[in-house]
């Protein structure tokens, strides 16, 4: 549907004594690179809040095929690849210096209203966002 890049640098606090990124930082890198998708098309994170609405992550998946290490500079493919009601699943291809792919994940929000957390429709605005940018086959 929609496909954005994320570029960042493994950072020194990220790693664990085994001198890898620690596996619990994948999330937070692909939370962001998640955020980073929407902005791209111009709907910032905060602003589906303000309408009302959180996105809890309610389902993920990760294969870890190689390690990286301190300072490495990675690249999450991040990939809308389906939104349904109050859903929306993503995939994640992370590649390192060599363009080798290291990681791979998906992960699976839903659209909550914010006072009461039950499902509702993610925003209009977000719904038009996604249907302008979404790569035509």
């Amino acid at each position: 549907m929609i496909e954005y890049d994320y570029k960042f640098r493994v950072s020194y606090p990220d790693t664990d004594k085994m001198g890898t990124m620690h596996h619990a930082n994948y999330v937070k890198y692909y939370e962001a690179a998640r955020w980073e998708l929407f902005r791209s098309i111009g709907v910032p994170y905060n602003s589906i809040e303000e309408a009302g609405v959180m996105c809890p992550v309610i389902k993920m998946n990760f294969k870890f095929i190689k390690t990286t290490r301190y300072d490495e500079l990675l690249t999450v493919k991040t990939t809308l690849t389906a939104l349904k009601g109050v859903r929306a699943w993503f995939s994640y291809q992370l590649y390192n210096e060599q363009n080798e792919m290291i990681n791979e994940a998906e992960t699976e929000i839903a659209f909550v209203g914010r006072e009461t957390w039950k499902p509702c429709a993610p925003p209009d605005f977000l719904l038009l966002a996604i249907d302008k940018n979404k790569i035509k086959n």
